[in-house]
């Protein structure tokens, strides 16, 4: 979870200064023009985060479905190490992904950065290849999210079945923690779908569309827009909604810890 919130705060950073060197109006000439428009120009570092984030929200959506619906093997066959190298995965895969795609279909012409979003050879791939990882993301969390609901609903029965003849304080309160996990990921997961969909849509107009040129400078900016705003709004679900995101942010806000002292 820590990871994923790492990738959005990421994403938001290099947001504000993608576009803020963007508007600017840089005449990009020599080896730092060629840098500028392959790390910036193109969103390049940007789009790590990006797609580092919705790899994340697969990877999450499969541990979760490994631990709730199969536990018994999750407990002998996961390891650390698996974790970590998911981790990994999710920033180098990422990072080498968009690096290809940024380098093959960039260049810099009389001081201009033409990116990949421009008319290229590369085009139609590109767009095509987006739908592709949107609706693969769609349906892993599709996937896991269901069986663990009806796994989670089922263990409810049992547990209120057996709650008058035992009570287990440790237990309920790790099912309390489990549930608020998936809840919370359920929530970011159908934000995501809502929020993506324009965009996915606007790819499949410019893939079909004649010129795809007319419909690039306003209704593409406008999906592109929405998309952003889920990846700046997203760490405020997790502030609201995931528990231990919450404590951590009450123990840095000042005037709380003031309040407490004053109080004690």
């Amino acid at each position: 979870m820590s990871i994923r919130t790492l990738l959005i705060f990421t994403v938001a950073f290099f947001l504000i200064i993608t576009y803020s060197v963007k508007l600017c109006n840089v005449h990009l000439t020599g080896w730092l023009g060629y840098w500028l428009c392959k790390l910036l120009f193109t969103d390049n570092i940007l789009w790590w985060g990006v797609l580092g984030s919705i790899i994340n929200l697969a990877i999450i959506a499969i541990e979760r479905y490994l631990k709730v619906v199969h536990a018994q093997w999750t407990n002998v066959k996961l390891r650390s190490w698996q974790i970590y190298s998911a981790m990994a995965f999710t920033w180098i895969g990422s990072m080498v992904y968009i690096n290809t795609l940024c380098f093959l279909t960039s260049t810099v012409i009389n001081g201009v950065c033409y990116t990949m979003i421009l008319k290229t050879d590369y085009n139609i791939f590109l767009h095509f290849l987006a739908i592709t990882i949107y609706v693969i993301i769609l349906l892993i969390c599709i996937f896991c999210y269901w069986h663990i609901l009806f796994v989670v609903r089922r263990q409810a029965s049992v547990m209120s079945a057996h709650a008058a003849a035992a009570s287990n304080t440790a237990q309920t309160q790790m099912d309390q923690i489990q549930t608020n996990v998936i809840k919370t990921m359920i929530l970011v997961c159908g934000y995501y779908a809502v929020m993506w969909l324009p965009l996915q849509i606007s790819h499949v107009i410019m893939v079909l569309s004649a010129n795809p040129d007319q419909f690039l400078f306003s209704g593409y900016y406008v999906s592109l827009f929405i998309a952003f705003l889920y990846i700046c709004t997203n760490p405020f679900i997790y502030a609201t909604k995931f528990d231990p995101v919450k404590k951590v942010l009450l123990r840095v806000i000042p005037c709380k810890k003031t309040n407490i002292a004053s109080t004690g």
